[in-house]
């Protein structure tokens, strides 16, 4: 096989992974970003029929280039439960009239806030209890947009269980005892900074991670160029030797 041929062959041999590759990282990268596109919510420290904290982090995803100037999470009737002070935030609770349980917590941005502008997100806790005795709770929340516009997190996953546009917020509740009522009172937020933290690594893993497929893919193509032009000049070299 002459040397042009011989490069051609490797070259085509080389041009399937390499996509492979690029496609990979490219799907890493997009996963990255979806992960933190919707409103949820996350505790490392509720538990089933117990008390702890739980943090709502809502992004900013307005076409229109809005701030997001108030938020609203239902709450599965809590007993008892408080609001973490937000600087340009007002918190309002709402009650059950005859129970007392709480249904709904509101955050408003105060006068002279412009809210969480595009590109950002904002967070917002509450710690009470006692949740609910089961393994999920869903926590619909409702986004309302400084141009008016309302935006319902409130979807179930479909059938097969494909994600909707506006899916529910969850937070998922390992088994624990009841009646520790100190706990939300007293509970760190070191554990829910160590959470966002945590996540934060595993997108940044995620794009590093993708970037280095995407170069050692360029490198494989380099490598393989190379040995092509250094297969071209041996042939020239050999054809000449011929000659003489």
């Amino acid at each position: 096989m002459s040397s042009s041929n011989l490069s051609r062959s490797l070259l085509r041999r080389v041009a399937v992974p390499v996509a492979v590759v690029a496609a990979a990282a490219t799907t890493a990268l997009a996963g990255a970003g979806t992960a933190a596109a919707h409103v949820s919510v996350s505790s490392s420290t509720a538990t089933q029929g117990g008390y702890g904290v739980v943090t709502l982090l809502v992004p900013n995803e307005s076409d229109a280039g809005a701030a997001t100037t108030k938020v609203s999470i239902e709450i599965p009737r809590l007993k008892g439960l408080r609001t973490e002070s937000v600087p340009g935030w007002r918190a309002v609770i709402d009650k059950d009239p005859k129970t007392e349980e709480v249904l709904r917590v509101t955050w408003t941005a105060s006068d002279g806030n412009a809210g969480v502008k595009v590109g950002e997100f904002g967070e917002f806790s509450i710690a009470g209890g006692p949740f609910p005795s089961q393994p999920t709770v869903n926590l619909p929340a409702v986004q309302t947009y400084a141009n008016g516009e309302v935006v319902n997190w409130n979807q179930q996953a479909g059938a097969d269980g494909t994600e909707p546009e506006h899916p529910t917020p969850s937070v998922t509740l390992p088994a624990g005892e009841a009646g520790d009522a100190h706990s939300a009172s007293h509970t760190s937020t070191a554990n829910e900074t160590e959470d966002q933290s945590a996540s934060a690594s595993d997108n940044t893993a995620r794009w590093i991670g993708g970037i280095g497929l995407v170069l050692g893919a360029l490198g494989v193509v380099v490598g393989v160029g190379a040995l092509a032009r250094r297969g071209r000049a041996a042939g020239k070299s050999t054809s000449g030797g011929d000659d003489a």
